[in-house]
């Protein structure tokens, strides 16, 4: 059996001829596996995805690969963590979960480029490939099918449906280090965070570009990472240059403190009365009751490395939920766009003479 070694993170293991890692045999720093003594037993190919439990799981970015931690409640079952996704030479940057088809996405920084696959087991899938700088932050609209991310090398935000058709940049102007991106699905709101070292903040705006607004630019300096719970209507960020994480109710403007102290955070998401991040110095998932503003608990892998992004999968989408783009596409040719009150359709930045822009109000 060929073997492959990461010289960057000083790991090898055995591969099957088809290019797959086998699992079980990737050695440590200054050790190699003997390949040439394992006898596959079966099929010499195996699922790249292995499926997290039922129930909620965290799942979270740390070098070439993606691992759950299941969720009881608000408890991480620490133990009972595992590698879902092997990604080996990946450096996966952002993670996103769609509900409705049960995929994973997510952003790759080495070849730059976004991929999926399903966590019910797969082959992942790149998705795009081209026109991309360093992608750093992505969001799905489970209801209306859409993805939008940012790139911070290009300073764009783009949006695409969730086979990545009908490519759009949404915004390109007043950018500089856009990061963090998360959507608000059934109220037609898209948020954003810009590191921008000179000028930080948070934006927001309507799922289809309109009524673009800076929501926080005082009192932040590094904002890497944003989560909305949509039943309390709280956005919260964590900053790794002043060490908080914040929310605020972007109706009503109200911000509050969560919890200071932080080392470095990268990612967070807010699951239930928690809030859970990864942090780059602590290499670690820490979760914290953002009601009682205290951290929790934490979680160490075993290989320390930093973490990258962090989100939540569940067994079935919110309830109750819809927007005006969730049946028949809103009608539109390409891209239904939702927006408080209504929905846009737009066309791929491609020229595709049978697209026909139009905006409905409901």
């Amino acid at each position: 059996m060929p073997m492959q070694c990461h010289e960057s993170i000083g790991q090898c293991w055995c591969m099957y001829p088809n290019g797959q890692e086998i699992p079980g045999t990737r050695t440590g720093p200054g050790s190699t596996p003997t390949c040439e003594d394992f006898v596959p037993v079966g099929p010499t190919t195996r699922p790249d995805v292995r499926p997290p439990p039922p129930g909620a799981n965290l799942l979270f970015a740390q070098n070439g690969k993606i691992d759950n931690i299941p969720l009881d409640g608000s408890n991480m079952k620490k133990e009972e963590t595992k590698t879902m996704l092997h990604l080996p030479d990946k450096v996966v940057i952002a993670v996103a979960y769609d509900c409705m088809d049960k995929m994973v996405y997510w952003t790759d920084i080495t070849q730059p480029s976004i991929s999926r696959a399903s966590v019910q087991g797969g082959q992942p899938t790149a998705i795009i490939t081209k026109d991309l700088g360093s992608p750093e932050g992505i969001a799905i609209d489970h209801l209306s099918r859409n993805m939008y991310w940012t790139d911070s090398v290009s300073d764009r935000i783009e949006v695409s449906t969730l086979d990545g058709q009908h490519r759009r940049v949404l915004f390109d102007t007043d950018l500089v280090n856009p990061r963090a991106i998360i959507t608000d699905p059934v109220n037609g709101r898209l948020y954003w965070s810009d590191w921008n070292r000179d000028s930080p903040k948070i934006e927001m705006s309507n799922m289809d570009g309109t009524d673009r607004t800076v929501l926080v630019n005082d009192g932040i300096e590094l904002p890497n990472g944003l989560s909305f719970d949509p039943h309390t209507r709280q956005l919260c960020w964590a900053d790794a240059g002043i060490r908080k994480v914040e929310c605020i109710n972007p109706y009503t403007w109200v911000r509050r403190k969560v919890v200071e102290g932080l080392q470095y955070p990268f990612s967070i998401v807010t699951y239930g009365r928690n809030l859970y991040y990864t942090d780059w110095r602590r290499q670690a998932v820490v979760s914290v009751d953002h009601v009682a503003g205290k951290e929790v608990d934490e979680f160490l892998p075993q290989k320390r490395s930093r973490l990258y992004g962090v989100t939540t999968s569940y067994p079935q989408c919110p309830q109750a939920e819809r927007n005006y783009c969730s049946s028949n596409n809103g009608g539109c040719s390409h891209l239904c766009l939702p927006r408080p009150g209504g929905f846009t359709c737009r066309c791929p930045d491609a020229r595709d003479d049978t697209c026909i822009e139009r905006d409905r109000n409901i």
